[in-house]
């Protein structure tokens, strides 16, 4: 009784332990999509933001906008077209490594252009923007690269594959064809005749040996009711009814 006491509390401990177990990674879980999710909303609300003051704000103000949605864009499509193909290409994994290396750089630009939009020296802001654009530039047209190489990939292995997989189809849809390669089938070897009704053999004369003479079509009718064989018999579909015997009355 000790030992099955002992089982059972083991059991339920265990139960407990799994309980809490799938209790806290459901947790965490829950946590990482609301985070995503949150993440998700507050970047949509802040490119909102940056879009409505690229459009409605000239000036400084106007155009520190425009550089951080560029930059955010490029960033955001790279890294999507990236992380997408890896999966299925492990070749992109340097790719994928530069262009993290690059975030570096796309974060630290994106944060001072952020500081910079509440700068209220505007002057100041003015002579800034040359080199922050062509740090902008130099960002997106780098991340923009990567991300076409990849798509160049892609598209280029998906091009292969249908070339291949169209020369197996021609090859297989010929092989179905083969009558249109002017081949014909080999004829059928000739029926020998079968003789019936023969008026004479080794030993005489039909007469002589006490046979009557056959009637005429005898021979004709006999070959009628031979079983068919041939090239014809082997042809018939199997679906096809054999002839019904004549009934004698």
């Amino acid at each position: 009784m000790e030992t099955l006491f002992l089982i059972l509390a083991l059991l339920f401990v265990a139960f407990v332990g799994l309980g809490v177990y799938a209790g806290v990674k459901a947790v965490k879980a829950a946590k990482r999509g609301v985070d995503r999710t949150l993440t998700q909303a507050r970047r949509t609300v802040e490119e909102t933001t940056l879009r409505a003051k690229s459009y409605g704000q000239p000036g400084v103000t106007g155009e520190l906008a425009q550089l951080r949605l560029s930059l955010r864009t490029a960033m955001r499509a790279t890294q999507e077209t990236l992380g997408a193909g890896v999966a299925e290409d492990a070749s992109l994994s340097e790719s994928l490594g530069l262009f993290q290396r690059l975030s570096v750089h796309g974060r630290e630009l994106d944060d001072e252009l952020k500081r910079l939009e509440r700068e209220p020296d505007r002057a100041t802001v003015a002579t800034l923007m040359p080199g922050l654009r062509e740090r902008t530039d130099r960002i997106t047209k780098s991340a923009d690269s990567l991300r076409w190489a990849a798509r160049d990939r892609a598209r280029r292995f998906a091009d292969d594959d249908l070339d291949t997989l169209n020369a197996q189809i021609d090859v297989e849809a010929g092989a179905l064809r083969h009558w249109t390669t002017g081949e014909e089938p080999p004829a059928p070897a000739p029926r020998t005749p079968h003789a019936h009704g023969s008026g004479t053999s080794r030993g005489g004369s039909a007469a002589s040996q006490g046979f009557g003479a056959a009637a005429p079509g005898a021979g004709q009718d006999a070959s009628r009711e031979l079983p068919e064989s041939g090239p014809a018999a082997r042809i018939r579909p199997p679906w096809q009814k054999s002839a019904r015997p004549e009934t004698t009355n």
